[in-house]
């Protein structure tokens, strides 16, 4: 299976903001007791792309707010972002990075 994403990508104070989630993760409702976080194209965009370009725009981005085991195991590979900083909601992992 091909890994895709979903970006959207806005500049915050000259700084590169990359939202990315896992691209069948979009649309979708993830509700843990009585939080629910959308998945929403507005705020992930619906850019989809494929491995190499996501990895382009993980280590060219300040701030990264992720969600989805795909864009995160592939974050961690590349060295940006902790597990600690990984929190789960309904088993669907989030992480934000702000790089210095």
């Amino acid at each position: 299976c091909i890994m895709q994403f979903s970006v959207k990508i806005t500049e915050y104070q000259k700084n590169l903001m990359l939202n990315i989630c896992d691209a069948d993760l979009l649309g979708k409702n993830i509700t843990q007791n009585e939080l629910t976080v959308t998945i929403s194209k507005s705020y992930y965009g619906d850019h989809i792309i494929a491995k190499d370009e996501a990895k382009k725009l993980l280590e060219n981005s300040s701030i990264i707010n992720m969600v989805g085991k795909n864009t995160i195991s592939l974050s961690l590979e590349l060295g940006i972002g902790s597990e600690n900083g990984v929190k789960k909601i309904s088993g669907v992992p989030f992480l934000i990075v702000f790089k210095m």
